[in-house]
């Protein structure tokens, strides 16, 4: 999420009351998680485990929740709770706004766009040319929709993303703030549920089918030419290259990469990265021929056990 204009070190430590290490006059010009974060952007890290992590990244100011050494070029925000700070930042800069009509007076609609009865498009919201938006369906604020797409009844692009920290009390929500970006020539299904980012895009590229009854979490990259068949749930953070075919009722866990022409078979559980140009299979999943072959030999515990 880039700021509409730059802040500065000072201006923004005022917004969450916390002390910063740092030329006051220090530049910062957005936010992002660990995966996405830019030069100019903060990122959040309240764990010893990830401190180094953050504080190696492209972000150039970190908001961390102990006091140490700041790299050279770069700024802290002192926090006692970074996740919370997080989230007031997000409210500051991306404020939920409600809207009393069904098509928002700031939503931008191309040429030739048909939106059918019972549809709700949310703040600004930008619809390209010739598009086809069926009924009930929910296009949250910011959302960004290309030319010349079609999105099935019941579908909802742009809810929050399913991420939480466990506190005692009980599950603390990290609030959504980014955008849900349809590119040019996309189908979408019936019944389908794009999650925003936490701070960047969840994005579906050029080209793209999407079946019916099909999940894509937060901050998920799918690639060109993408088929992504019905019931089909997508982790977020995951990035799917160019022309990925994921059949039916595939589970994808958050954080991995599939390579550009894979095949997943339909009921595989992916739970690691896939190279490209092959054909995966079974869960967790592998090399189709391979895990196959495995099975057959499954079948054949009975007769060695009872020879």
């Amino acid at each position: 999420m880039k700021f509409p204009i730059a802040y500065s070190l000072e201006q923004i430590a005022s917004i969450i009351q916390s002390e910063f290490v740092g030329d006051a006059d220090f530049q910062v010009l957005g936010m992002n998680e660990i995966h996405v974060v830019e030069s100019g952007d903060i990122v959040f890290v309240d764990h010893p485990k990830y401190y180094d992590k953050a504080l190696k990244s492209k972000a150039t100011t970190i908001l961390i929740n102990k006091k140490v050494d700041c790299p050279e070029g770069k700024a802290l925000l002192i926090s006692e709770d970074p996740f919370r700070d997080f989230n007031k930042l997000t409210a500051f800069f991306k404020p939920f706004k409600k809207t009393s009509h069904s098509i928002s007076s700031t939503a931008k609609i191309g040429k030739d766009t048909v939106i059918q009865p019972n549809t709700f498009i949310g703040n600004e919201v930008v619809i390209g040319d010739n598009c086809r938006i069926h009924s009930n369906v929910s296009i949250y604020d910011h959302c960004v929709i290309g030319n010349n797409v079609t999105i099935h009844a019941g579908t909802v692009l742009g809810s929050d993303a399913f991420y939480y920290k466990n506190r005692p009390e009980g599950f603390d929500k990290l609030v959504s703030g980014g955008r849900v970006v349809i590119e040019d020539h996309v189908d979408i299904g019936a019944l389908c549920t794009l999650d925003r980012g936490v701070t960047g895009d969840t994005r579906v590229k050029k080209g793209t089918k999407i079946d019916n009854q099909v999940h894509v979490g937060h901050d998920t990259v799918i690639g060109e030419k993408c088929l992504i068949a019905s019931q089909t749930g997508i982790a977020g953070c995951v990035i799917i290259e160019d022309e990925v075919t994921l059949w039916g009722q595939v589970g994808v866990i958050s954080a991995i990469t599939i390579g550009k022409k894979a095949v997943v078979l339909a009921q595989s559980g992916v739970s690691k990265s896939l190279e490209g140009n092959a054909v995966y299979f079974g869960s967790p999943a592998e090399e189709a021929r391979e895990k196959m072959k495995q099975m057959a030999w499954i079948k054949q515990i009975p007769n060695i056990i009872k020879k």
